[in-house]
């Protein structure tokens, strides 16, 4: 399979940044039922196989996961400190939940992968809600073969990808765009 072209160059920035625990970071945009962003960060969890597809971990009980049924159109930014590189991809996000039984092995693949530590909070109360009583944290019973319901791996596909390369003067900017056909097209664009 051929990569987006875009992918070498967010592998490489990855790559050149990876002694620093932060580049495993970025920010992901959804939008409210009411049609105002929500930003927040998230952690990247690879690529699903060998596409180009992002793989991120939530609560089903998150406000994101209302947001998409409302919107699937999300927005990545990721800045790479070292590098100097900012990505930004557009695209739409997709929600791997129990009720995907035919992606159950993506799902617990991405389950396995995280720590228990991680694992845990996937048992705590429904996130956003007051906090009422702190033993509710205490998850003893977790099962690394099985995550719970609560456990949802998103999927995001991007359409366009932004690439600024802050280096230089002046800076170098491209912009990747999927066609129809799933072919990209790439221009070079004023920073």
């Amino acid at each position: 399979m051929s990569f987006a072209p875009w992918r070498a160059s967010l592998a490489g920035a990855l790559h050149r940044n990876r002694t620093h625990p932060y580049a495993r970071y970025f920010q992901l945009a959804t939008v409210r039922p009411d049609g105002t962003p929500a930003n927040r960060t998230v952690v990247f969890r690879g690529f699903k196989g060998d596409t180009h597809i992002l793989k991120i971990i939530t609560d089903r009980r998150s406000e994101k996961i209302g947001h998409l049924a409302q919107s699937p159109w999300a927005e990545a930014c990721w800045y790479f400190t070292k590098t100097r590189e900012q990505f930004r991809l557009t695209g739409k996000l997709s929600c791997l939940d129990a009720a995907n039984p035919d992606q159950k092995p993506c799902r617990l693949s991405a389950w396995q992968s995280i720590s228990d530590g991680a694992r845990s909070q996937f048992y705590w109360p429904q996130p956003g809600q007051p906090r009422t009583d702190q033993s509710a944290f205490d998850a003893s019973a977790i099962d690394p073969n099985a995550p719970p319901d609560s456990f949802c791996l998103l999927l995001l596909t991007p359409i366009r990808v932004d690439h600024l390369k802050l280096r230089g003067t002046p800076q170098n900017r491209y912009c990747y765009q999927q066609a129809d056909d799933g072919g990209w097209s790439a221009v070079e664009i004023n920073p």
